[in-house]
């Protein structure tokens, strides 16, 4: 039976070796961690002169176990599993039988305490001390070499070796990667997101933070993210910042939580390159068809406007204010070398603070709209996609709902909303049903008009009524449609132009979409024009409008209607020496130590919610990404995160973890004795279920985002 499992999977093996090779290198990372820490409780033990009965690298049951006897080194293969049976020769009168593929051999000589063990779950690991036991109390004895017969202090720097090993570890870990250099994304502004307190606080994209909550050395873009995600209700950070022209200014930002984002942001984005990165075929094949690019090109100008940074190209981009912008790019080509290509890219307008157009707001449309579903309804999901791919079953027919460019036209009873009247009707409608008119583009480039029903529900995490969606917001900009006209401080008067009328004119000249309305409009600047509109076939009308020459009059920006993905801009991280090696590998250490217990304590205070958390399979999971799409040093660099929160959470005051059983031993030192073995139990059965339920609570977690989100 084992060789016909066994061959297939051999075979299968070879076919895969890549993949293969990668889990390989995951698990012997994960292990290397686990291992670094159980072997500070064993050295301590060893040195303390405590009897080591089993240090074993991964959870019973054992699959393999290697000791020293005094008959020769014995050798065990899955005792528990294939055990003999009750008589048999080979079997211990006075104790359990050693298993069907247990064995001895090499010459006599004196005994080991320790049997070295490789379980068979791969995930943790475990030193067996005698008088000492992970799952119940200490067990009384009267050797003198047993783990309870040694003192407090002997018996507490035993326990927290494991996690100062680790943290060590960590160190030398980071001072490995900063060693061998590590390219990381730098501690740079690559954009601001609208009406964030980075924009609000006027954070220009290029801007270099130098220093973010006290901490100015080998700053990359990780710090910038942690303090956001990690700081307090309404606490106020403070950073400084160098910018472009060699200037420098303080600022003072408060994080918020944007709907539907996981973590707090100050809404500064990740700096990126000139350079398209590299995608899967099939990716790349789409984004050639709707843009000329491919992965590679480096964009080196915006309508013949030459550019050096990302950020210096979208600021082009956003005052284009047109339909379109032509990008040159350089491709290095296989067979023609270096050449030069053309791409014309379709813009989309969206809001810039208030959102207007000489204080028209336009309609809004939905844009990367995603379908948030229950559990149950993504695993269906998931499974209809998989047999349908499989040929077994037909394609599933979706049922009517929103979708990526729908134009809103009604909501409820609001004709034409903007973005935060869609916002309120929904969050005003819980548990209703509520009909929702959009303007739809079909297959023949024909828009038509659909209605969608959707009921409200409250959102806990958002304490709010949700759809069930998720998406950005775009202006309408191919139809010069007004939602409603605003009034703006120190900008256009209000004009009064009903809510839905359509723009027809601006001082005569027939206009089709907002982009000629901004032409025409911007040609008077400093003039009087005048705005013709219609309402429907029996009510027109105009009005004037006193053009500035301010940037007040209006609060638009373009940006690329098609995602255009560039490589993220990195430096590299690298050591001058061994010296500074050691001194950023104690930072980073610090850091993400400090980083651990301050999400930890935000946790409690219900500052992060526990659906961030990553379990063993989500962990596994992002590790194996990186072992297969990044180079070695970065994994390398994960291992080090991963020893540096192993070293806070095996540390916590929560028996059975090490940081609680050292709190047992200092109530044993101000009691004078040890609690009873019954108190000890019902502490350590009561700390493993609190422990089983949040390893499940994460597991489930990382299983719905690996597979089913």
């Amino acid at each position: 039976m084992l060789v016909l499992i066994g061959i297939p999977a051999v075979v299968l093996a070879i076919m895969n070796i890549g993949v293969v090779a990668n889990i390989l290198l995951v698990l012997l990372g994960f292990g290397a961690v686990i291992l670094v820490h159980e072997f500070g409780h064993f050295v301590v033990a060893k040195l303390s002169g405590i009897k080591v009965e089993a240090f074993s690298l991964f959870m019973p049951p054992i699959l393999f176990g290697v000791q020293r006897t005094e008959e020769g080194i014995r050798f065990r293969i899955l005792p528990e599993i294939l055990t003999k049976k009750k008589g048999e020769e080979g079997e211990k009168a006075d104790g359990p039988a050693e298993g069907t593929l247990t064995f001895t051999l090499g010459s006599k000589g004196n005994a080991s305490d320790t049997e070295y063990r490789i379980g068979l779950i791969p995930f943790g690991g475990f030193v067996k001390m005698l008088g000492q036991d992970d799952i119940g109390p200490v067990k009384s004895t009267e050797d003198p070499r047993s783990f309870s017969n040694k003192p407090v202090h002997t018996r507490a720097a035993v326990l927290a070796a494991g996690v100062t090993f680790n943290v060590v570890s960590a160190v030398i870990i980071f001072m490995i990667a900063f060693l061998k250099g590590i390219d990381l994304p730098p501690a740079v502004v690559g954009g601001v997101i609208p009406d964030s307190p980075a924009a609000r606080a006027g954070l220009r994209a290029g801007d270099e933070i130098i220093e973010i909550a006290g901490k100015k050395k080998d700053l990359d873009f990780t710090n910038i993210a942690i303090a956001a995600a990690l700081s307090g209700r309404d606490e106020e950070i403070a950073m400084r910042v160098k910018h472009e022209d060699g200037t420098e200014d303080g600022y003072t930002l408060v994080a918020e939580q944007a709907p539907d984002e996981p973590m707090k942001t100050f809404g500064i984005l990740t700096p990126e390159t000139l350079t398209i990165a590299e995608l899967a075929k099939e990716d790349a094949d789409i984004l050639f068809k709707r843009t000329g690019l491919r992965p590679g090109d480096r964009i080196r100008a915006v309508n013949g406007q030459e550019v050096q940074t990302h950020w210096e190209l979208m600021d082009i981009v956003e005052d284009i204010l047109a339909p379109e912008v032509t990008l040159s790019a350089e491709r290095n080509d296989e067979a023609k070398g270096i050449t030069s290509v053309e791409s014309r890219i379709r813009l989309r307008l969206v809001p810039a603070g208030d959102g207007h157009i000489y204080s028209m707001v336009p309609r809004f449309q939905m844009e990367n709209l995603a379908v948030a579903k229950s559990l149950g309804e993504r695993i269906a999901a998931r499974i209809r996609r998989l047999l349908a791919k499989a040929g077994i079953t037909k394609p599933a027919e979706e049922k009517p709902f929103l979708q990526s460019g729908d134009v809103i036209l009604r909501i409820g009873q609001v004709t034409c909303p903007t973005y935060e009247e869609f916002r309120a009707t929904v969050r005003e409608n819980e548990d209703k049903e509520l009909a929702i008119e959009v303007l739809r583009a079909g297959a023949d480039g024909v828009e038509g008009s659909h209605t969608i029903r959707v009921t409200p529900r409250l959102n806990e995490d958002a304490n709010e009524a949700r759809i069930g969606i998720a998406f950005s917001s775009l202006f309408d900009s191919e139809h010069p449609v007004v939602a409603k006209t605003i009034a703006v401080d120190g900008g256009p008067a209000k004009l009064d132009i009903p809510r839905g009328a359509l723009i027809t004119a601006v001082n005569g000249v027939v206009v089709s979409n907002f982009y000629d309305v901004i032409r025409e409009v911007k040609r008077h600047a400093g003039q009087r024009v005048t705005i013709d509109y219609r309402l429907n076939e029996n009510t027109t009308g105009s009005v004037p409008l006193e053009v500035g020459a301010d940037e007040n009059s209006f609060a638009v920006k373009s940006t690329f209607a098609e995602v255009i993905p560039f490589d993220r801009l990195e430096k590299p991280y690298k050591a001058n020496g061994p010296v500074d090696a050691v001194v950023m590998g104690y930072r980073r250490t610090v850091m993400f130590v400090a980083q651990a217990y301050v999400t930890l304590r935000r946790l409690i205070g219900g500052l992060v919610s526990p659906k961030n958390l990553m379990g063993p399979v989500g962990i596994i999971t992002f590790s194996y990404r990186i072992v297969a799409e990044q180079p070695l040093v970065y994994y390398v660099y994960f291992l080090g995160l991963i020893n540096a929160v192993i070293a806070v959470f095996n540390f916590l005051p929560l028996p059975p973890l090490d940081g609680g059983l050292v709190v047992l031993l200092l109530v044993e030192k101000i009691k004078g004795s040890a609690l009873s073995e019954r108190v000890q139990a019902i502490i350590a059965y009561g700390g493993w279920a609190l422990i089983l339920t949040l390893i499940l609570y994460v597991t489930f977690n990382d299983i719905v985002r690996s597979f089913f989100s």
